[in-house]
């Protein structure tokens, strides 16, 4: 049964974006390699999340307090909890810090690209509480996600990219019972405007008949170069044939390798808007590092 109150399904898509990335983040720790290829999660010290969900629980605590995407609210908060060490890129870093000494986010997003700004996954990585929250207008929860995303990534392959997950979060959260990967896919589409993005979501769709992970990456990429259109397709590809099962999902999501933390992370929120926080593994929210205290419910 789906959540009818906004803030619960917020945050049970933050928990699970928050333990997709954790975990995930996981995968680049040596050690716990042998762990991965037997598909057991690692034993040992919690599992740290990474700037996907430091962003992300800005746009849930945003969303709380102004009910919608207030865009200079966003921005502040962004910069006002930017943790270097928690993996941002290096043009991210550089924005909040240029916008925490004063600077202007509008100037600062568009100077990448000749004035496109950028097209990496970044906002599309921490967008799926936002999908969540307006999970009964998936239209509402695109046009919100466009601004979210134009706070950092105004490139339109940024926007379409973070316009899709929201849609796929929303349309995960409020369709009650099974829900056809193919149905969800179109569902999607319905709100991506033409792009690269939309093309690789457009093949994902055929790829259904696909159950390997490689296979798809392959032709979906696997954010290995960082950028929306490379990571958003296989995402979804993802989700979509595990929209009821957090555990399979997020193996089948790392086992295509790439950017981890990130395509888990998407993934993680997007089945949590629809599983709830009771459809994440117990064990293993009990070993992912709580969200930060000022953004922890109360």
């Amino acid at each position: 049964m789906p959540l009818s109150d906004p803030r619960e399904r917020a945050r049970a898509s933050l928990l699970g974006l928050a333990l997709g990335d954790a975990l995930g983040s996981q995968f680049f720790v040596p050690a716990h390699r042998a762990a991965f290829e037997s598909r057991t999660p690692p034993d040992g010290s919690p599992w740290q999340w990474t700037d996907d969900t430091e962003m992300a629980c800005s746009v849930v605590h945003v969303l709380e307090r102004h009910g919608r995407v207030d865009q200079d609210a966003l921005a502040a908060s962004f910069a006002r909890h930017h943790d270097f060490d928690r993996g941002y890129g290096p043009s991210t870093n550089r924005l909040l810090r240029l916008v925490r000494e004063g600077g202007d986010w509008r100037e600062l997003s568009r100077e990448p690209f000749d004035g496109q700004g950028s097209w990496g996954n970044g906002a599309a990585m921490r967008v799926a509480p936002l999908g969540a929250w307006y999970a009964e207008d998936p239209a509402e929860a695109a046009r919100q996600a466009e601004l979210s995303a134009t706070v950092t990534h105004p490139h339109p392959e940024a926007v379409a990219g973070t316009v899709a997950i929201a849609a796929a979060a929303a349309i995960a959260a409020s369709t009650p019972g099974r829900l056809a990967p193919g149905v969800f896919l179109d569902g999607v589409l319905d709100h991506v405007p033409e792009t690269r993005v939309r093309q690789g979501i457009t093949e994902a769709r055929r790829l259904l008949t696909i159950r390997d992970p490689g296979t798809a990456a392959s032709v979906l990429g696997n954010g290995r170069q960082v950028a929306a259109h490379d990571t958003v397709p296989y995402t979804l590809w993802a989700a979509s044939l595990h929209l009821d099962d957090y555990e399979g999902a997020f193996w089948t999501t790392s086992a295509a390798g790439g950017d981890v933390d990130t395509t888990c992370a998407i993934v993680g929120g997007i089945v949590a808007a629809r599983v709830g926080v009771q459809g994440l593994p117990a064990a293993w929210l009990a070993t992912c590092e709580p969200l930060p205290a000022w953004a922890a419910t109360g």
